[in-house]
């Protein structure tokens, strides 16, 4: 395992150049997801280092072989998007592309907020318009009551049991998730949305229900594209390869504004 401190905190990730890469390409992934399971196991490494890329993958703190902190407020988003600005400095990065899924979207969005001379393209994956709501209100904690149920047949949400069955499948410590799931981000400032300067990609599967209709964030940004991936919802989209069709299309510049959404 590679890994470096940001901040004190020990990020585990993976940096593969293949020969001759001209590109880099840094992917975040998911919620009790980790950058073997979100990126490599679904094919995502391969098919960026056939077509030349440099690809660097952490485990997001709290996930996969990175530090496991028990404190809420160490999931903030800005600490976590300070992770990936570190690692790019660590390994002399000055400007990449940028990839991240779900919860990652998240981070990579907050990272291209903070430094958005660094970030050549964005691609957020998993998200759409939901991503510009308010937070529902909701009684308790319970993706958090979920990552900690001593039964996860307990657990009545269909949704909340498939996240505690993904945890439990990739050993992950759902104590650390609890805590992932209770910080209290702000939303995010469309006006700093607006002013992002680089080109921005969503893509969602149809039937994710997490994330809404793509469409609907990508009007935010001033060079925002959207994809819908059909018949997919928010797990099966990562690994389809109309995903991956849409990003390497976006990479390639092959998309314009009025680019439609698959059907």
């Amino acid at each position: 395992m590679t890994s470096f401190s940001s901040d004190g905190v020990r990020i585990a990730y993976d940096d593969i150049a293949p020969p001759g890469a001209t590109k880099t390409i840094l992917l975040v992934h998911g919620f009790a997801s980790n950058r073997n399971e979100g990126w490599k196991r679904t094919g995502w490494y391969a098919a960026f280092e056939r077509r030349g890329f440099r690809v660097i993958a952490l485990d997001q703190r709290g996930h996969g072989e990175s530090d496991k902190l028990y404190e809420p407020q160490a999931y903030e988003r800005e600490r976590m998007a300070a992770d990936v600005l570190s690692l790019m400095d660590h390994l002399g990065v000055e400007r990449c592309d940028l990839f991240g899924y779900s919860m990652g979207t998240r981070t990579a969005l907050e990272a291209a907020v903070a430094a958005p001379d660094r970030v050549s393209h964005l691609i957020l994956g998993g998200v759409g318009e939901t991503l510009l709501e308010p937070s529902p209100v909701v009684t308790g904690e319970p993706m958090a009551e979920a990552m900690l149920a001593e039964d996860p047949a307990s657990i009545g949400d269909a949704m909340l049991r498939s996240f505690r069955q993904f945890a439990d499948e990739q050993g992950e410590d759902r104590k650390a998730l609890a805590a992932v799931t209770r910080v209290r981000n702000m939303p995010f400032n469309p006006d700093a949305l607006a002013a992002l300067p680089m080109p921005v990609l969503v893509v969602a599967g149809q039937g994710d229900t997490l994330a809404g209709d793509p469409q609907g964030l990508a009007r935010v940004f001033p060079k925002g594209h959207a994809v819908t991936v059909p018949g997919c919802d928010h797990f099966g989209a990562i690994p389809h390869a109309l995903t991956k069709a849409a990003v390497f299309d976006f990479l390639d510049g092959l998309l314009d504004e009025d680019f439609p959404a698959f059907e």
